[in-house]
């Protein structure tokens, strides 16, 4: 007799796709339809396995995904858990404007965290990384500066059957801040390259881990994020501040650049909107017109 059931895909180890059910972990493998259709099972993927009399387990039947995030990726992501370091890289404003974008075009909410501020020994440097923060809070992000904090609130924050993933820049602390998260995840480490001003991938591969009543994945650091394929007109609708303000534009599909009556630009003259997020804008409308990154970006 032939066992069902479904499951999330928790880890892929040499092969092997350990999923978690109702009933614990199953460590299956998966049935070759997939290499005929070009599928993959990934992490994250909700699927359904069988178990026959033997106990022989197969991953059998991929079931729809709600998206597909990074490489490797991570499907069916809620919530983004977004690692942005003080110093050692520095703090920097653009490229947390970027991942903020790539997420939401991808449709993921975001929550920011930064990290290694106590290292930090300018006092006014790190008031000016809070000041600029305090900017995103205003707008609608969720912002932590201090990691006991987040460690505390997290497992209430993620909730039934939600799949959160970290990302971030190599070297941020994303996996320092999932072994204060998880005990348990004994997550490599690595050092910072000083001369870069970058840190060395210390995660290989993707994994989830249980908590609160969902899951959280760590994964490897983003090097790059490439936005030309998001269509420039669409743009302005992934800075959530741009997309609220542009219901009182003169014209509708303002693209607030020289319009007449753009409510974005008189917010951004007003002091209202950040001059930072609408140069970060511009910065990236020229990125997708172009077709390509910048080269000090890749």
């Amino acid at each position: 007799m032939i066992k069902k059931a479904e499951g999330t895909v928790i880890g892929l180890i040499a092969g092997y796709y350990d999923v978690q059910t109702a009933d614990g972990v199953v460590r299956t493998r998966a049935r070759g339809v997939f290499r005929q259709k070009k599928e993959k099972p990934t992490v994250g993927d909700h699927v359904e396995i069988q178990v026959d009399d033997k106990g022989t387990s197969y991953l059998v039947k991929i079931l729809p995904r709600l998206n597909l995030i990074g490489r490797p990726a991570v499907a069916n992501v809620n919530h983004v858990l977004l690692v942005i370091s003080a110093v050692q890289p520095d703090f920097s404003v653009q490229l947390l404007d970027r991942f903020l974008t790539f997420f939401s075009w991808k449709k993921v909410d975001v929550t920011i965290y930064l990290s290694k501020a106590d290292m930090l020994e300018n006092s006014s440097k790190l008031s000016k990384i809070k000041e600029e923060l305090a900017y995103y809070q205003k707008i609608g992000y969720a912002v932590y500066d201090n990691s006991d904090e987040l460690v505390e609130s997290i497992p209430n924050l993620i909730k039934e059957n939600q799949i959160w993933t970290m990302a971030g820049q190599s070297g941020a602390g994303k996996s320092t801040l999932l072994n204060k998260i998880k005990k348990d995840a004994n997550q490599a480490t690595g050092k910072i390259s000083v001369v870069l001003n970058r840190g060395k991938h210390t995660t290989r591969q993707v994994q989830l881990f249980k908590v609160g009543e969902g899951f959280l994945a760590d994964t490897p650091g983003f090097s790059s994020i490439d936005f030309t394929p998001i269509k420039v007109n669409e743009l302005c609708n992934y800075f959530v501040e741009f997309k609220k303000a542009s219901s009182k534009c003169k014209f509708r599909g303002c693209q607030h650049i020289k319009e007449p009556g753009c409510e974005v630009k008189r917010l951004l003259e007003e002091g209202i909107i950040l001059q930072s997020r609408y140069d970060d804008y511009l910065s990236m409308r020229t990125e997708i017109s172009e077709g390509r990154m910048p080269e000090y970006l890749k």
